[in-house]
């Protein structure tokens, strides 16, 4: 059974036609060519299909899209303003928080999501006080690592580029970077 649902995909309204066992992942990438958001896994074990869906961080291969009728999405694409990039992307960027590109769109997506959290004061599971305020900048450097790992527990990365990936979201959190010992140093 086919019915239509609207979608505003990073600023742009859409109706689209979709059968009602559709993904969301599906309607995107096979309706709107949306291939910013990344088939990984299909199973919600991956996130590389991470998008902010009414300013929330979700996996769409998880979601129906007839479900979602009405809802405003927001991929990596949509982020930035003009030219400029958002400033996750741009720290993505600085600290090589990528290498084959695949996850980056979700982990980027992840992250911004991920952040807002904090600021709206949602603990982790790795949040030593759930009655104190969340505040990533109050925490000992080891802590905001635990923190940020956790927080992006859900988007793996095939090649390994974790380490940047943790220094882009203390880039872009404000937080100042350390200094790394390389090994045998």
């Amino acid at each position: 059974m086919e019915t239509t649902v609207r979608l505003t995909v990073d600023g742009t309204p859409h109706e689209v036609s979709v059968d009602t066992r559709t993904t969301l992942l599906d309607a995107l990438r096979e309706r709107l060519d949306v291939h910013t958001v990344k088939k990984g896994c299909d199973h919600g074990q991956c996130g590389s299909c991470t998008v902010l869906l009414d300013d929330r961080r979700h996996l769409t291969c998880l979601a129906l899209a007839v479900s979602y009728d009405g809802a405003t999405i927001t991929t990596a694409d949509g982020l930035g303003e003009g030219d400029d990039l958002h400033p996750v992307q741009q720290a993505f960027l600085n600290h090589d928080g990528y290498q084959c590109g695949y996850c980056t769109p979700g982990q980027v997506c992840s992250a911004v999501g991920m952040l807002e959290e904090v600021k709206q004061g949602h603990p982790s599971h790795v949040t030593e006080d759930l009655e104190a305020d969340v505040d990533l900048d109050a925490e000992g450097e080891l802590m905001v690592d635990e923190e940020i790992k956790e927080r992006m527990s859900g988007n793996l990365c095939r090649c390994g580029a974790y380490r940047g990936i943790v220094d882009a979201i203390r880039e872009a959190a404000g937080l100042e970077q350390h200094e790394r010992q390389e090994a045998g140093a």
